[in-house]
């Protein structure tokens, strides 16, 4: 007779970039003590429903490289293992540092796309705008992620109308496709455009790409930089409500068109979401700088 396998902790739900439940991108963090097979993780990812569903195991061994404790980070859409998700990987990172897991300020994650690392800072130490909520806060630290940028390339697609029309005819300026994640990064009028957006499901799965990063520049007085959102039902995610990867793009495309390379960025979400995104464009690399929340937690039984 089998053994029957332990009960996986998780931590459902944690709402990333965002000080304030029920906002922000919701994901579910489990911490495996065994070996798990994927159809399993996938199928746990599907029961949960969520945009992303990432599983964490202590690496105990040691590595030779630093001294800051690693984890290996897997992510799962509903339907699909992924290469990288910021929202989530900031869930985990929030769930490590607040559980006492960890006596430092920095761990690593070993992922699909390399390894990738989380610091906590003081919240004392940023000025953003999500210092506006301050109030509303039920931890005092904001994570940093250290994430490879996705440069934009050139997309030459003639039927810029297919797009328009998946996206309920909005006007759009350009289109650019993501160097590594395959997304079209699709520039549209104004940022108000990007929040009244229309998307049609249906149509947007018949577009090239692997999904739609829509984003526009920031309304005047604003105080963000650009505003986007990101539709990826090829995936199983209608909506992303804040989605990290697609910042790895955006954050060297609006370098380019603003001439700089720290952003206040707002993802135009029912749910919302706040990003403070730094471009070190010397080391290409993307600087996310976001809060989250723990909402629920509990075990996996199966």
């Amino acid at each position: 007779m089998s053994m029957a396998k332990k009960p996986v902790k998780y931590s459902l739900q944690v709402d990333a970039f965002t000080e304030s439940v029920f906002k922000g991108n919701p994901a579910a963090v489990c911490f495996l003590e065994e070996k798990r097979d994927k159809k399993w993780l996938q199928g746990v990812a599907a029961e949960f429903n969520l945009s992303v569903t990432c599983y964490l195991t202590r690496i105990t061994e040691s590595h030779g490289t630093t001294s800051y404790p690693r984890f290996d980070l897997r992510w799962f859409t509903p339907v699909s293992e992924i290469n990288l998700c910021g929202h989530a990987t900031l869930a985990a990172a929030h769930t490590i540092f607040s559980s006492g897991l960890v006596d430092t300020d920095v761990v690593e994650f070993v992922a699909i796309s390399g390894i990738l690392t989380a610091k906590k800072i003081p919240a004392i130490n940023i000025t953003s705008a999500s210092d506006l909520q301050k109030g509303e806060a039920q931890d005092g630290f904001y994570v940093e992620l250290n994430f490879p940028a996705d440069p934009v390339v050139e997309f030459n697609f003639d039927e810029t109308s297919q797009i328009s029309g998946a996206l309920n005819g909005a006007s759009i300026i350009d289109i650019k496709r993501t160097q590594d994640g395959g997304d079209l990064v699709v520039v549209v009028t104004s940022g108000r455009v990007v929040e009244e957006l229309q998307p049609q499901l249906d149509a947007i799965v018949k577009c090239p790409g692997r999904g739609l990063i829509v984003t526009g520049i920031a309304p005047p007085g604003s105080e963000f930089d650009f505003c986007s959102r990101f539709f990826c039902p090829k995936l199983g995610v209608n909506e992303d409500p804040v989605c990290g990867g697609a910042h790895c793009a955006l954050a060297p495309y609006w370098s380019k068109k603003l001439g700089k390379c720290d952003f206040k960025a707002y993802q135009a979400s029912a749910r919302g979401g706040v990003l403070n995104v730094h471009l070190d464009e010397q080391n290409q690399r993307v600087l996310l700088r976001g809060k989250a929340v723990k909402v629920m937690e509990g075990c996996v039984l199966v």
